[in-house]
C-alpha cells in the first residue's frame, strides 16, 4: 500500500509480534491502530510469555538472519536484551563440519562469529565435559526478555495513540466485496480497513474466520529446570547433536529439547500456551544433558512444562496479505528470535508498499493449493520440528513425496530416475539408465556429492553433443487473456510484440527490485502463455488483473519437455507439421502445431544453452508426447536428463535463477539483466526508479574455481584480498569447462582475472572472476 490516507488498522494478538507491529506502525505515522487480545494484556497466555527468549542470528537464510539482527538491535535499544553470546558445540565430526558451514553463513551475512577449539569452549563454558570437539561462538546473540519487550513496545505505541484492549476474543472477521471491513468480538465491533493476525498458534482459528488457510501446526516443546544449583555461565549453550539448548536462570539451568517425540496440539483443547510437563518424554533429553554437562548427574528435573509453538511446512513464517480477502494480513509462526525484524518488515510493507528485506521465503502465498491440505501441513510441519537442530543438506528430500507428478513419471521410473522434489513436484535428478554413457569427472567432496551422481556429467555431455529430454513440467505456466497493455505495464521489457514472439522480461517493484523473471509468449492477439516462478507470481498477477483480463494457472493441466542439444532439430523436424528450420522458427519464437499426432505449443528457448525447444501439451497427452519423441530419438541417441545436469549447464551459460541469484533486493543492472529492461518504450512498474540510476556498487559475478574436488552449494562467503566481500548464490560443477562454477554478489570494481577465495567448511577455495558466459559466448549454439 502506498495510499497514506487515514486507515483503521486492527491487530489481533498482543504477543511480541503484535506489540512490535503496533510500535512500528505508529512510528511510521499510522494514527488509528487497535490491538485486540483474547487474554490479559499483562500476560496473554501466548508463546511470547513462556518462550525462553533465545535470539540466534546465524541462519542459512539471509532474510531470517537480517530479521534476527534487527531484533537484537531493537531490543538492546529498549533495554530488554542481554548480549550474553551463544556457543554451539560439536560432539561429532559431522557437527563440527556443520559448525564450520554455519560460520560461513555468519560471515556471508556480516555477523560476528568465531570457531573455538575444545579448550576455548571449556573456558567459555566451564561446565562442559570432555566430549566437545569444538564450537561456534556468536558474541552478539543473547536473551530477549520477551514479556518486557511486549510491554515496552506496547507502551510506545500507546503513547502515540494506539489502543490495546484485553479480554477481546475475536468471533468474526467481517468482509464485503472481497475486502475486510472489521473485527467482531462478543461485545463490540471494530471497523477496520486492515486486519493483521498476529495470533501465533491460534492463527489458523483466525484464518478460518476470514476464510483464509493459515498453514501452521501448533506443537508442544519441552522446557525443564534442573535441581542442580551451581554457578552458571550466562552464555547460551546449544548441543544440537542431541537437540538441546541451555540457558541460566540464576543458579538454575533451563534446558529446552527438540529430542522428544513430536507432539502436535489441538488448539481447541487449550486454555493457554503451557501444557503439563510429561517427564517420560524428557527422560532421553535429561540423559543427554548429563552427558554433556556432568555437573547435572547428581541432580534431576526440578520442574518443567510443555510449551506450544507454531511450526510450518518449510520452517519459515507466514507473512503478507491474503489474496482472497483484501486487507487481511498475517504475521504468524514468528519466534522471538525474528519478532522485531518481522514487525518492522510488516510495517514497511503496510505503509511503504514493500519491506526493505526480501520476504519471498516467508510470504503467506508461497504455497501451491496442493500444499495446503491439513495432512500435508501436519506431516511437513512435524518434519520441521524434527529438523530444527538437524544437519540438513540443501537437497535432502522432504517427508511428503509423490504429491505432484508429471505424465512422464512411469517412463522416467523405467529409466531408473532418481527423484528430488521442489514445490511438491517430483523432479528427476539423474537417470541410472545413463550410467554407461561416457563422462569425465573428478572425485568430489562428501557434502557436494550427496544427492549427486557422476551420471550428471554424462547427461551434460550428451546434451552438449547430442540431444536430451528434460522434464520441465514443474515450471509454473499461466494463461493470460486480455489486452497486451496489462502485461506491458507490469514488465520491464517490450512484450507488445507480434504473435509468435517470446520475450524474457522482469517483474519489478516500484524501487526497481526484481520480483521475478518471466517469459511471455504471445500465442494470439490477446492470449499469452507466461512462464513464471511459482505461486507468488500467480498471486501477483491475479491481484493486479483488471476487469477484462483473466489469469489462469494451467500448470497442472499441461506438461512440458525440453528437447535440447545440437541434434534437437534432427529429432523434431520429421515429427512436426510446422517449419522448425532456423529461418522458419527463429530463436525466442513460439508456434502451435503437432509433433506426430500430439498437439503442441513449442517455444524456441533454452535454459541449457543449446539448440532446442520447450514443447508443451495437455497432461492427458503427455505420455504420448514422450513416447513419440523417444521413439524418433532412438536414431539420434536421445537420452533423458535430470536436474543435476541441468543446473550445471545453466550456470555454464550464465542463466540466473530468481529467488537464488537475485531477489527484490537487487535491480536488473546489478544482476546482469539490464538487457531485459527497455526504458525507451513507455512506462512500467519500476521504470522511474531505474531511470538515471547510478552505476551498480555490487554485481552478480561469475567465478571459476580451481578444481580441487570441492564444489560449493551456495551461501558461502567470498573473500577479496582476505576480507569478506560477498556470498555465493548458485554453484555447480561445470562439466563442459571442467571446473566448478559459482555466481556471487561481489563489489562491482572486480575485473576478469581477479583472484578471490570462497570459504567452504574449514578451507578456502581459490577462484578467479571470469567473463560470462563460460560456454558459447557468441550464442551461436542456440541460434543454429
Amino acid at each position: 500500500m502506498t495510499d497514506r490516507s487515514p486507515r483503521k488498522i486492527v491487530i489481533i494478538g498482543a504477543g511480541i509480534v503484535g506489540c512490535g507491529l503496533a510500535d512500528e506502525l505508529t512510528r511510521r505515522g499510522e494514527t488509528d491502530v487497535t490491538v485486540l487480545e483474547q487474554g490479559l494484556l499483562e500476560d496473554t497466555g501466548g508463546s511470547s510469555f513462556h518462550a525462553p527468549g533465545l535470539v540466534f542470528q546465524t541462519n542459512p537464510s539471509k532474510t531470517m538472519a537480517e530479521l534476527a539482527r534487527y531484533t537484537v538491535e531493537k531490543y538492546a535499544e529498549l533495554g530488554c536484551f542481554d548480549a550474553v553470546g551463544s556457543l554451539e558445540v560439536a560432539t561429532t565430526p559431522e557437527r563440527l563440519a556443520e559448525l564450520h558451514r554455519r560460520h560461513g553463513f555468519a560471515t556471508s551475512w556480516g555477523i560476528e562469529a568465531s570457531l573455538l577449539g575444545p579448550e576455548e569452549c571449556a573456558e567459555r563454558y566451564p561446565l562442559l565435559g570432555d566430549a566437545v570437539l569444538g564450537g561456534l561462538l556468536v558474541p552478539g546473540d543473547g536473551l530477549a526478555r520477551a514479556s518486557a519487550a511486549c510491554h515496552f513496545q506496547a507502551q510506545l505505541a500507546i503513547d502515540r495513540g494506539a489502543r490495546f484492549l484485553g479480554g477481546q476474543r475475536v468471533v468474526e472477521i467481517s468482509q464485503q466485496d472481497g475486502r475486510v471491513t472489521g473485527v467482531r468480538t462478543p461485545d463490540a465491533f471494530h471497523p477496520a480497513d486492515v486486519v493483521v493476525s498476529c495470533a501465533g498458534f491460534w492463527g489458523p482459528v483466525i484464518g478460518a474466520l476470514a476464510g483464509v488457510t493459515i498453514p501452521l501446526l501448533p506443537m508442544a516443546h519441552q522446557y525443564a529446570y534442573s535441581s542442580t544449583q551451581v554457578e552458571l555461565p550466562e552464555t547460551i549453550l546449544r548441543h544440537q547433536d542431541r537437540d538441546l539448548y541451555f540457558r541460566s536462570h540464576g543458579a538454575q539451568l533451563g534446558i529446552g529439547s527438540y529430542l522428544h517425540r513430536p507432539m502436535p496440539v489441538d488448539v481447541a483443547t487449550l486454555d493457554g500456551s503451557i501444557m503439563a510437563f510429561t517427564p517420560a518424554d524428557f527422560a532421553e533429553s535429561w540423559q543427554a544433558a548429563t552427558e554433556l554437562l556432568p555437573v547435572l548427574a547428581d541432580g534431576q528435573v526440578d520442574r518443567g512444562f510443555n510449551g506450544v509453538f507454531s511450526f510450518t511446512p518449510d520452517g519459515f513464517p507466514l507473512l503478507g496479505e491474503a489474496r482472497t480477502l483484501r486487507g487481511f494480513w498475517t504475521a504468524e509462526a514468528v519466534w522471538v528470535t525474528h519478532s522485531a525484524g518481522v514487525a518492522r518488515a510488516m510495517a514497511e510493507w503496510l505503509v511503504d508498499g514493500r519491506p526493505a528485506v526480501d520476504l519471498h521465503e516467508c510470504d503467506l502465498n508461497r504455497f501451491d493449493a496442493a500444499q495446503l491440505s491439513a495432512s500435508y501441513v501436519r506431516e511437513r510441519s512435524i518434519r520441521s520440528f524434527i529438523e530444527v537442530y538437524d544437519i540438513v543438506h540443501p537437497l535432502d528430500p522432504p517427508s511428503v513425496r509423490g504429491l505432484r507428478v508429471s505424465p512422464f513419471q512411469e517412463r522416467q521410473e523405467a529409466l531408473g530416475a532418481v527423484f528430488g522434489e521442489a514445490g511438491g513436484w517430483e523432479r528427476p535428478l539423474w537417470y541410472e539408465s545413463n550410467a554407461a554413457l561416457p563422462a569425465v569427472t573428478t572425485p568430489r567432496d562428501e557434502w557436494s556429492s550427496r544427492h549427486w551422481s557422476p551420471i550428471a556429467a554424462a547427461e551434460a555431455h550428451a546434451t552438449r553433443n547430442g540431444v536430451a529430454l528434460y522434464d520441465m513440467t514443474p515450471l509454473t505456466r499461466l494463461e493470460v487473456i486480455g489486452p497486451v497493455s496489462f502485461l506491458q505495464a507490469l514488465t520491464s521489457n517490450d512484450v507488445d510484440r507480434p504473435v509468435g514472439a517470446v520475450v524474457y522480461t522482469l517483474l519489478l517493484d516500484d524501487t526497481g527490485g526484481i520480483l521475478s523473471d518471466i517469459t511471455v509468449a504471445r500465442l494470439a492477439g490477446d492470449r499469452f502463455q507466461v512462464g513464471v516462478n511459482g505461486p507468488l507470481d500467480l498471486d501477483r498477477l491475479l491481484r493486479l488483473a483488471p476487469t477484462g483480463v483473466t489469469v489462469r494457472d494451467i500448470t497442472g493441466g499441461t506438461c512440458c519437455l525440453g528437447v535440447w542439444g545440437p541434434l534437437a532439430r534432427e529429432l523434431v523436424a520429421p515429427l512436426a507439421d510446422i517449419d522448425v528450420s532456423h529461418r522458419g522458427f527463429g530463436y525466442f519464437k513460439a508456434r502451435e502445431g503437432h509433433l506426430g499426432d500430439v498437439p503442441v505449443t513449442m517455444l524456441r528457448v533454452s535454459y541449457v544453452g543449446e539448440l532446442g525447444w520447450e514443447v508443451y501439451t495437455r497432461a492427458d497427452l503427455g505420455r504420448r508426447l514422450w513416447d513419440t519423441l523417444w521413439a524418433a530419438g532412438a536414431a539420434h541417441g536421445v537420452i533423458a536428463a535430470g536436474r543435476a545436469a541441468f543446473t550445471s549447464l545453466r550456470l555454464e551459460k550464465g542463466y540466473r535463477a530468481w529467488g537464488v541469484d537475485m531477489t527484490a533486493e537487487h535491480d536488473p543492472y546489478e544482476a546482469g539483466l539490464g538487457f531485459a529492461v527497455r526504458l525507451d518504450r513507455g512506462d512500467f512498474t519500476g521504470r522511474a526508479a531505474l531511470t538515471d540510476r547510478p552505476p551498480p556498487r555490487r554485481k552478480l559475478t561469475c567465478l571459476l574455481l580451481t578444481d580441487t574436488g570441492d564444489v560449493p552449494m551456495g551461501r558461502e562467503p567470498v573473500y577479496v584480498r582476505g576480507v569478506p566481500a560477498g556470498y555465493v548464490t548458485s554453484a555447480a560443477y561445470g562439466h563442459t569447462v571442467g571446473a566448478p562454477i559459482a555466481y556471487a554478489w561481489l563489489p562491482a570494481g572486480l575485473t576478469v582475472g581477479d583472484p578471490v577465495r570462497i570459504g567452504y567448511f574449514d578451507r578456502l577455495l581459490d577462484a578467479t572472476v571470469a567473463a560470462e558466459p563460460l560456454v558459447d559466448p557468441k550464442h551461436e549454439r542456440i541460434r543454429r
